[in-house]
């Protein structure tokens, strides 16, 4: 039976991957740099586990040992994703994460070609946003004959765990960008947009999210640029590290995420959609688990993979009750 490495598995999104893997019946093992936390986890859940740091090569190669499939879960992802992603290939190990910040994906586009020629791939984003908007982009594309932009919009709502918000931190991209005539450019970031998300207009700043990247990939749609809005205390300001470890249950049931789309084709027609979903830790786990599973059921195109170019633009409604509404 072949294995899934959770890295990161103590943290408070990794907890969860965890215990969904788990019930799914995959063949786990935990893995992490904590190791007292570790072993409580891995007792609670009868799953072996392994302690290792990234600053030596040959430590993790080691650790990888009779290892399929790695699902990183271990922020800040511009620590632990480039030497996880080039022990991958190193091992011939496929490579998940749940990252949100764009240095992962730049990252699996310059590892591209060398993990096609080790037969490796690399999926970042597994879970989490860059599933739900990959996953709705792609759904309205197919009802554009051509299309060439794409305005896409994420409601962020409720509270963030604090190893996101320090995660967050310290990928802050300073530069505002978007995707023109195929090529990443600044932009400004006063361009606020007004989309619905289902209650009435609000506005949306423009962000650079990885989706950037994602998007073009999986569409090659020429023209896309990113927005978000926030409601709650879903960016904290202050001392990250007082933070408490992450939303509890009630406030994930609460606070639920939307997404909101325009497709633009060469005609200047435009086609609409809105996708409603769980709040993003409870989609994230779930879906994380879910491409595992899938991977190591040999769903799987070596090289730089999205979600929804791997999947299928219907994966994020495949995860808990994600609805897309075609408007």
């Amino acid at each position: 039976m072949k294995t899934l490495m959770i890295y990161g598995a103590a943290g408070y999104t990794g907890r969860m991957v965890a215990a969904h893997a788990k019930a799914a019946g995959l063949n786990v093992i935990l893995a992490g740099r904590e190791a007292t936390k570790l072993a409580k986890l891995a007792s609670e859940l009868g799953i072996d586990h392994r302690v290792f740091a990234l600053d030596d090569a040959a430590t993790v190669d080691a650790a990888f040992a009779g290892v399929s499939v790695l699902l990183n879960c271990a922020g800040p992802y511009i620590r632990t994703a480039d030497p996880l992603m080039q022990a991958a290939i190193r091992t011939g190990t496929h490579y998940l994460d749940i990252a949100a910040e764009l240095d992962s994906y730049r990252l699996a586009e310059e590892l591209d070609a060398e993990a096609k020629a080790a037969g490796v791939m690399l999926l970042p984003g597994s879970g989490g946003s860059v599933a739900m908007l990959g996953c709705l982009a792609g759904h309205v594309a197919e009802r554009v004959a051509e299309p060439r932009g794409i305005s896409i919009a994420l409601h962020v709502s409720g509270s963030m765990s604090r190893g996101s918000a320090v995660s967050a931190s310290e990928n802050l991209t300073t530069e505002t960008l978007a995707r023109a005539n195929g090529t990443l450019q600044g932009r400004s970031s006063e361009d606020i947009r007004s989309f619905n998300f289902g209650k009435g207009p609000v506005d949306c700043f423009p962000v650079t999210l990885p989706d950037l990247i994602t998007i073009w990939r999986a569409t090659r749609i020429p023209d896309i640029e990113t927005f978000v809005h926030i409601s709650g205390d879903a960016f904290p300001e202050g001392d990250l590290t007082t933070l408490p470890d992450g939303p509890t249950e009630a406030q994930r049931e609460a606070n639920r995420y939307q997404a909101a789309v325009e497709v633009t084709g060469a005609d200047g027609s435009v086609a609409r959609a809105i996708l409603d979903t769980v709040n993003g830790y409870i989609f994230t786990p779930l879906a994380a688990a879910e491409a595992a599973r899938r991977v190591l059921g040999c769903e799987v195109r070596p090289g730089f993979q999205t979600p929804a170019g791997l999947f299928g633009n219907g994966f994020a409604e495949t995860i808990a009750d994600t609805r897309v509404i075609d408007l």
